[in-house]
């Protein structure tokens, strides 16, 4: 597999993230009354009460005027579905057809949505998040992960779904194209398979064949 060049897959997810970020630039301009509903710029905010000691404060102050809209939640939600397509994709290529498991890349497209609902709701309540947190630790998960490869999925779909959930979508936005991008290249380069390099071997002092 890896003999197959990265030219059309790289190029294949720049024109997908290139086609969503045209449209969503088009969204904002045709319907400039909704741009407060976007789920961006939360991150500020973050930064800014990370030294509060007030946590209560702090996650009341992130966007609070936004958490009561159906309409960012909804734009969250879409926006994390969107994102996640191209790490989708990324699984698809850098797995054996016989390892990959459609369950799994159902999961880490349906997973973000869910995370980022999960975030809007509790963001603005320390109480319900610690409940939550509670109610989460009494279901017991069967599902094991095959691979190291798989939590990494699973972390990136998470993150992406906490950035959008919490209106920072541009935190998510580099979270998958960052993801996307390095993943594909470690894969192409069997980074850490061999010593084949004159430099790792004279790092490592070891050589090829050791």
């Amino acid at each position: 597999m890896r003999a197959t060049g990265l030219s059309t897959p790289l190029s294949v997810v720049t024109v997908y993230y290139a086609a969503m970020s045209a449209l969503g630039w088009a969204f904002d301009r045709t319907f400039p009354q909704l741009h407060g509903m976007l789920p961006i710029g939360a991150i500020d905010s973050v930064i800014k009460e990370g030294v509060n000691p007030d946590v209560e404060t702090m996650f009341s102050s992130v966007r609070s005027q936004a958490v009561d809209n159906v309409g960012t939640l909804a734009l969250a939600m879409s926006a994390a579905l969107v994102l996640m397509i191209p790490v989708s994709w990324v699984y698809l290529l850098t797995h054996d057809r016989k390892d990959i498991e459609a369950p799994f890349v159902q999961t880490i497209l349906v997973l973000p949505i869910v995370v980022a609902g999960i975030a809007m709701i509790v963001q603005n309540s320390l109480a319900l998040a610690f409940s939550l947190a509670g109610i989460v630790a009494a279901v017991r998960f069967r599902f094991a992960l095959d691979t190291p490869a798989q939590a990494l999925f699973i972390f990136a779909a998470i993150a992406v779904g906490l950035a959008a959930g919490i209106s920072a979508l541009e935190v998510a936005v580099i979270v998958s194209v960052f993801f996307v991008y390095i993943t594909m290249i470690l894969w192409k380069l069997d980074y850490g398979e061999h010593l084949g390099g004159r430099f790792l071997r004279l790092f490592t002092g070891r050589r090829e064949d050791d």
